[in-house]
């Protein structure tokens, strides 16, 4: 996300990390430690994909269990759980 906000194409109302901090507070939501299990199942994927923290997010997606939102198309290549996030 701050890779996002950075490079202009994530704007936010408030700053990232206030944003994030109220956000997961509000939704009840953990953060997700990146181990090397997760790392080493990022590296061992099909390169459908190629950026890295897309393909880190599909790996961690995969060993938790957890469900992936997303509104990129090559998300669906993958053996993961996805919710569409695409605008209407």
């Amino acid at each position: 996300m701050g890779i996002k906000v950075a490079i202009g194409k994530l704007p936010l109302a408030d700053p990232l990390d206030s944003y994030i901090s109220s956000r997961m507070t509000v939704l009840a939501m953990r953060s997700l430690e990146i181990t090397a299990s997760h790392a080493l199942q990022a590296a061992a994927l099909p390169l459908h994909h190629r950026d890295p923290f897309d393909r880190m997010l599909i790996a961690q997606a995969q060993i938790e269990e957890m469900t992936l939102v997303s509104a990129d198309s090559m998300f669906n290549k993958y053996d993961i759980s996805l919710l569409w996030a695409a605008k209407s």
